[in-house]
């Protein structure tokens, strides 16, 4: 991508997506010191009562998902800033022609052009 306003716009984008993700994981996990990018979602202590317990499991229960999520998001703009510092953001990790600019524009992290998204869907 040679456009180098364009992708300072996305740059902004995404530095603003990454403070917002780090952000939200930071409510309810903390960081996994042993492994880079990786976050463990907090047990909740309510008590000791039964109610209690079965509360702290129901919310670990939404939790977990939630983080999991969360963290693909967050390695996902982490690998488009990378891209973006390598100056290879915007090229198609698969055909290596450039991806689209509104593609870009509705899904920053997009890897890959929509031709070559289109034909691993059908091949999966």
């Amino acid at each position: 991508m040679h456009d180098p306003k364009f992708v300072g716009e996305i740059k902004e984008k995404l530095l603003k997506d990454k403070t917002r993700l780090e952000r939200e994981l930071s409510k309810f996990t903390r960081k996994n010191p042993k492994i880079k990018g990786d976050f463990e979602a907090n047990y909740p202590e309510y008590g000791d009562d039964e109610d209690d317990n079965v509360q702290e499991m129901e919310q670990y229960a939404v939790n977990k998902p939630l983080e999991i999520n969360l963290e693909k998001l967050l390695r996902d703009v982490n690998k488009a800033l990378t891209s973006i510092e390598k100056r290879s953001y915007g090229i198609c990790k698969y055909c290596d022609k450039p991806i689209d600019k509104r593609r870009l524009r509705a899904r920053p992290t997009s890897g890959s052009c929509v031709s070559c998204k289109k034909t691993i869907k059908e091949e999966a």
